[in-house]
């Protein structure tokens, strides 16, 4: 039992320590009764253990999906064999992730007296060296630190290391939702209980209404962070009116987006805040079920999930009489197929109710009519972590950070040609220059930035002209992209944005539930038209395609506008912004592969022409030896030439030319 467990172990069940929640407590005895106090009991318990230090070192492993796939588990397994050889007796604490993604795996150590030090992209081979020399020795490996936790001034000793605030990943970021990721252990209650957990919802049950609950929200202006942005106390404000025996509270935890993993990251790292703010939603608007809508893709979220709702129920925190309360809540977790369009309210609940995932038509909104006819709110992941927030520090204070439109902090999932990649938090307002520049670290290789997509799919490509534009909801909006979920990712000069808009149309329209006609037919149709600007004239196979090709290029943006303005749901509403935006701000990049022929970028096979620079050329005939097609000719010792009717694009001739000759024209 690491020494966290241990400082609330015993407190559930000694009398030398009251429990914060329950009263008569009494170890494998009858069920304990709510305290009315709890609030001031649970205060002031936190406040004894934070006071209190540890009395061994803590190790701290940060074991996301990311740190898995890097290999964090062989790293956990390394360092719980060197404790045990070097006979250190320390708590070792899995964890879930920093937000630092490129740096996994990322391991913590923390001696008595001392800040915390956090390591980098450690390796099971590293791990002999980082313990001895941090447990023992009380040195930091300067090869391998990230920086060291430190509040205020540090010792003489460790003056000269970067604090974790000064690095540039972390320096402008403002971390709520994420407070708590890499720091506990997501599957420990009382972890989350030390850092402040559960005590918004003990102010809300023992001195708040429902009505109080909901004005908090609105003064705070929290809107859903899910892409649509609607004023989360307005959607519960309305719920709460309705008149019905039973209303639901739901989670949609269903991310498709490609790029975005920022609801994946929270589950895995603190998912007691979301459930958190999914009971507080629940007595708010007079729930008594709920569900989260996770995706099966989530296998590592479901499972901690799963230990969260076990934990929540033992102690009390959900079941029956909720604290004494009176207030009841049963929350379970549906497993999603993963197709996109259950990202979509409507759809969502659909699925919940076991019929095929397709929107339905608004109104009635889910607020009046939702999951099984009856009220229900429906918010994302990060809405439901903002709420204890909101409750624990106040409306004015959550209304103080952001812009007068967006209030609070945006986390995004930062991927692409970026230097940085990770999860991060910012407050609104900042500009998507700091998010990838000061944050992300820039383009890596020295390449030039091009653009960046945010709102997954149903966002936009921005060009650095608008790259200072600020985040937020009505900012983002008027340059032709929109906040989404939270992916942004990152294009440098080597991308074709009309490759990345039959990219993302190619998605989309694989996606589409086929339910209206603007949609289905539209997708396709936009679709075959990047398709055919990105083939070359060989692949068309009637006299009339090329003709097809320019009259498609011409209706694009009418056609996209056509399905913006006409489909169902707000998946196909905005479904064609990938194509405007590039169409927007690239379009002498669509018109060179209209009528050049050719991709700027580089990118597109079918456009490229292969050219053997004749000064350079040596005649060493390895290209027309690696050549499938027999698509180069000439004599040993002079120059080659190609044959573009046969050359396929292959780029085995450029790859394995020593002498720099073969180029792409």
């Amino acid at each position: 039992m690491n020494a966290y467990a241990q400082l609330f172990n015993n407190c559930w069940h000694s009398a030398e320590k009251p429990c914060p929640f329950f009263i008569d407590c009494v170890h494998n005895g009858p069920k304990c009764h709510p305290s009315a106090d709890s609030l001031e009991r649970l205060d002031a318990y936190r406040k004894k253990i934070l006071l209190e230090e540890h009395e061994k070192p803590a190790i701290l492993i940060g074991m996301g999906t990311c740190g898995l796939a890097n290999g964090a588990q062989r790293v956990y397994e390394a360092v719980r064999s060197e404790l045990e050889k070097l006979q250190i007796d320390a708590d070792l604490v899995s964890t879930g992730c920093v937000g630092y993604c490129s740096q996994e795996v990322i391991l913590d150590i923390k001696v008595p007296g001392r800040p915390r030090v956090c390591y980098c992209r450690v390796k099971p081979e590293d791990v002999p060296v980082l313990l001895q020399k941090t447990l023992q020795e009380k040195e930091i490996v300067a090869e391998k630190l990230l920086g060291i936790y430190a509040n205020g001034r540090v010792d003489e000793a460790w003056a000269s290391y970067p604090k974790m605030s000064e690095v540039p990943f972390f320096a402008k970021q403002k971390k709520i939702v994420l407070e708590n990721c890499g720091i506990i252990d997501p599957e420990s209650i009382d972890q989350y209980l030390a850092r402040g957990g559960y005590s918004a919802l003990s102010k809300v049950i023992n001195s708040m209404t429902p009505e109080a609950v909901v004005q908090d929200l609105i003064k705070a202006g929290l809107r859903g962070r899910g892409g649509g942005g609607f004023p989360t106390g307005k959607k519960w404000e309305l719920a709460q009116q309705q008149k019905s025996e039973q209303k639901y509270i739901v989670c949609n935890a269903d991310e498709g987006d490609p790029g975005a993993f920022m609801d994946r990251a929270v589950l895995e790292s603190d998912p007691h805040r979301i459930i958190e703010g999914m009971i507080i939603g629940a007595f708010a608007i007079g729930a008594s079920a709920g569900y989260i809508y996770c995706r099966a893709e989530y296998p590592l979220a479901i499972a901690r999930l799963e230990k969260t709702l076990a934990d929540g129920r033992s102690y009390g925190l959900l079941g029956k009489n909720i604290l004494g309360s009176g207030f009841d809540l049963d929350l379970k977790i549906k497993k999603g197929a993963g197709a996109f369009v259950c990202g979509e309210e409507t759809a969502l609940l659909n699925s919940i109710e076991g019929k095929r995932g397709m929107p339905r038509p608004r109104p009635p909104f889910p607020s009046t009519a939702g999951l099984w006819g009856k009220p229900t709110v429906i918010n994302n992941v990060e809405t439901f972590a903002n709420v204890p927030v909101v409750i624990s520090r106040g409306a004015e204070w959550f209304s103080s950070l952001g812009t007068a439109g967006s209030k609070g902090t945006k986390i995004f999932a930062l991927s692409g040609k970026i230097t940085n990649t990770g999860l991060v938090e910012v407050p609104m307002g900042v500009t998507l220059r700091e998010v990838v520049f000061d944050i992300g670290g820039g383009i890596p290789n020295g390449k030039k930035f091009k653009a960046v997509q945010i709102g997954g799919p149903s966002g936009g490509a921005l060009p650095e002209a608008v790259i200072d534009t600020p985040v937020d909801y009505e900012n983002l909006k008027q340059v032709g992209a929109m906040m989404g979920s939270g992916g942004l990712v990152v294009m440098d000069e080597t991308t074709c944005m009309v490759d990345l808009a039959k990219f993302f149309m190619t998605f989309i329209q694989s996606e589409s539930c086929g339910k209206c006609i603007p949609c289905r037919e539209g997708t396709k149709r936009l679709l075959e038209i990047l398709e055919r600007l990105t083939q070359s004239y060989r692949s068309e196979k009637k006299p009339d395609e090329a003709l097809m090709r320019f009259q498609g290029m011409v209706y694009l943006d009418r056609l996209a506008d056509v399905i913006k303005n006409t489909s169902l749901c707000g998946l196909g509403q905005s479904a064609a912004n990938p194509v405007l935006s590039t169409l927007h701000y690239f379009r002498e990049e669509y018109e060179a592969h209209l009528y050049d022929r050719k991709c700027p970028a580089g990118h597109c096979r079918e456009l490229l022409t292969y050219r053997i620079d004749t000064d350079k050329c040596t005649g060493c005939t390895v290209c027309a030896h690696k050549c499938p097609q027999d698509a180069i000719i000439g004599e040993k010792k002079k120059a080659h030439y190609i044959i573009d009717e046969k050359c396929i694009r292959c780029d085995l001739c450029r790859s394995n030319c020593k002498f720099d000759a073969i180029f792409v024209a």
